[in-house]
């Protein structure tokens, strides 16, 4: 009895194995900021971050920034691109109204001469609503084309009397401030990129007083 006692208490006591796999994260500094970024991809990740998954069609990076030095950081979201290796798409951050606001831009058929849209991606958006169905890829300009059979334009509807989407409340509490700083900040960012994408083919790209910082999800 005592030699099988001794053997159970050299058994080793192994942890259930967790379901779910720690969000990827990156980071990188230079002499103006210290940046790390944690990515959410996929519905379930954004939903545990919003409480809605915006339809699938989007991906959210936390980003913590440390300023450096005296002088103030001047956070602008504007200054970082998600890109993909995978397919070569790039996206800036879209603002929360453009998400869930009452305004949304939708693509209709023009006629020739006709405002169009040449985003890489031809829905922005359903009226009234503000969640896109489909969005826009890389690169590309709302500018004048010569639409013919089958060509769109862009045309803004301000939802009129419908009510902001729930959501929108907590998309701007959760976002990355734009502001002057010397304190850490951090906040969310979303992007949608067309197509599936692995984090080790996304890469974050941040523009600093000090240049650029690139962060590989590997």
């Amino acid at each position: 009895m005592q030699k099988l006692a001794i053997l159970l208490l050299c058994v080793p006591v192994l942890a259930p194995a967790s379901d779910k796999q720690a969000p990827p994260v990156a980071q990188a500094t230079n002499n103006a900021v210290a940046l790390s970024a944690t990515l959410y991809d996929g519905k379930d990740a954004v939903r545990a971050q919003l409480g809605s998954d915006l339809g699938g069609y989007f991906i959210v990076v936390k980003v913590e920034l440390t300023p450096k030095g005296p002088k103030p950081l001047v956070i602008d979201r504007d200054d970082f691109m998600l890109r993909s290796y995978n397919n070569g798409e790039k996206c800036q951050p879209y603002a929360p109204s453009q998400i869930a606001g009452r305004a949304s831009l939708a693509v209709v058929p023009a006629s020739s001469g006709g405002v169009g849209a040449d985003r890489g991606g031809p829905v922005f958006g359903v009226p009234g609503l503000g969640m896109p169905q489909q969005l826009p890829g890389q690169g590309g300009s709302m500018g004048s084309t010569t639409a013919g059979v089958g060509g769109v334009e862009a045309k803004v509807d301000d939802g009129g009397s419908q009510k902001d989407d729930p959501v929108l409340a907590v998309l701007k509490a959760r976002v990355l401030p734009e502001k002057q700083t010397t304190e850490p900040v951090s906040g969310l960012l979303y992007f949608s990129i067309e197509g599936k994408h692995k984090p080790k083919d996304l890469t974050l790209q941040y523009k600093t007083p000090q240049g650029l910082l690139t962060l590989s999800f590997r």
